[in-house]
């Protein structure tokens, strides 16, 4: 969530940015159908810039890093991640912003919807519907193909309001006050997209009554008509009407000289904005050549190859490139719920008792042969950096479970924290090639004991080895 509200934050950034070029350069101009796709498009590309990441490559030469390899106490663990105040609080604001918002705009959704199924409707030729609602103090309006005005409007049949509300009708405003309504809601703390919510509604008026003054109906008439038609009740924020906000505006615009087409050059000023938030976006993807292979360390091998049995089933065991792999699909788990034999035949002829309990903590617990300095030498010893991790500068922690049986061998080794399958299995290799432990014990009796192993992974840099 803390990263959709950094996007959002991103967004809103850009959202300002655009509104201020519409304000400064097109607010005044009579480029109505210029400016409605200005405002449309501004806020659309607010929302997917952010999305646009351009990925740069640059590839740099540098000595091998030297392979750190941390290991963490032998101990069960449970990380807990401390979250400020603010991550906790900030998700719960804006849902609840966004939900109240789409809660406003699906309730006039709804009082429109049912206002229409409840009027007298009149099928037109040109494919709008006329509905005719009861209430006589309502404003004509119009939604989708619908034109709702009161019975007076009706049987006046004044051309000035059809052809204004038709306007709407033809030109789709409809549509945008949807994607602008949905937008506002992800936006609904940002003034900026509110204020262009508010232009795009007035600029649907001042199409609309271009529509009206280019059938030649009188310019005064008209206007005086909107002065009278204002007073009506409105209140639906996803229909077009007449209300007292905009008149002022409206008529101002319809007595507005014409806007030379030269200003339209102005649209140019919108590539810069776009290339500076794309460059902003940018990020740089290092590939570092290394100029001596890796040092090998000496890796101890695990079992010898072999077979072993479990339930009947023969698994095959192989050794390729000093790292013992296992063919075929088996539960490697052989304390999992499944059905068991009493006793598992290993290479070595060990047997291991299959229904063996499992401890966390003993009275007495395993221990590596010749304490815990013992086993981190041996681990620092036979732990190797992974070459493909390291050309992906791949670190990290990995977590690991295993289990130290009765008589001290390792088995049941898991990953329980991942970082990259790479790291993953030479920490599983290497915690599987381990000699047998002393075994844990429990009232005098050997036991089976679960340990819990972190090793990190990291790499240092050529400063740092240059320094060495």
């Amino acid at each position: 969530m803390t990263e959709f509200l950094i996007y959002d934050l991103k967004v809103a950034a850009l959202m300002v940015v655009f509104y201020m070029f519409y304000r400064l350069m097109l607010a005044r101009e009579t480029f109505h159908r210029v400016n409605r796709l200005v405002l449309l498009t501004t806020a659309v590309a607010s929302f997917v810039l952010p999305l646009c990441v351009i990925t740069l490559h640059e590839t740099v030469a540098t000595a091998k890093p030297r392979a750190n390899i941390e290991v963490g106490a032998l101990m069960a663990e449970a990380e807990a991640t401390q979250v400020p105040l603010w991550q906790k609080v900030m998700p719960i604001l804006f849902v609840t912003g966004v939900v109240l918002t789409l809660a406003h705009t699906l309730w006039s959704l709804f009082r429109i919807l049912k206002l229409i199924r409840s009027s007298e409707r009149h099928p037109q030729q040109d494919g709008t519907t006329i509905c005719v609602v009861s209430n006589p103090d309502l404003s004509p309006f119009s939604w989708m193909h619908y034109i709702v005005m009161n019975r007076s409007d009706y049987e006046a049949c004044d051309p000035a309001i059809l052809t204004h509300e038709r306007g709407h009708i033809r030109l789709h405003h409809s549509w945008d006050l949807l994607l602008v309504d949905t937008l506002t809601a992800l936006q609904w703390f940002n003034p900026a997209m509110w204020m262009l919510r508010q232009d795009l509604r007035a600029i649907h008026e001042y199409e609309a009554d271009g529509e009206v003054l280019s059938q030649g109906i009188n310019a005064r008439q008209y206007q005086y008509l909107l002065i009278t038609k204002a007073a009506g009740i409105g209140g639906y924020s996803l229909a077009n009407g007449i209300s007292h906000s905009t008149l002022k505006n409206r008529i101002t615009m319809m007595l507005h000289k014409k806007s030379d087409r030269s200003r339209l050059l102005k649209l140019l000023a919108l590539i810069p904005i776009v290339g500076i938030a794309l460059a902003l976006n940018a990020r740089t993807v290092t590939h570092y050549v290394y100029d001596e292979p890796q040092k090998q360390q000496p890796v101890k091998k695990g079992k010898k190859a072999g077979t072993i049995k479990v339930n009947g089933q023969e698994i095959k065991v192989v050794e390729q490139d000093d790292i013992v792999t296992m063919e075929g699909e088996v539960d490697r788990d052989l304390t999992s719920d499944i059905q068991k034999p009493e006793s598992v035949e290993m290479p070595n002829g060990m047997a291991v008792d299959a229904q063996e309990k499992v401890f966390d903590v003993v009275e007495q617990m395993p221990q590596y042969p010749g304490g815990p300095g013992a086993l981190f030498k041996f681990l620092s010893e036979n732990v190797r950096y992974p070459e493909e991790a390291e050309k992906q500068n791949l670190e990290g922690r990995v977590i690991l479970t295993f289990v130290v049986g009765k008589d001290g061998s390792i088995r049941n080794a898991k990953v329980v924290k991942s970082v990259d399958p790479l790291l993953d299995a030479e920490a599983l290799r290497v915690i599987n090639a381990m000699p047998n432990w002393t075994p844990g014990r429990q009232n005098g009796k050997p036991v089976a004991v679960k340990y819990t192993v972190p090793l990190s992974f990291h790499l240092d840099d050529a400063d740092t080895e240059k320094k060495e």
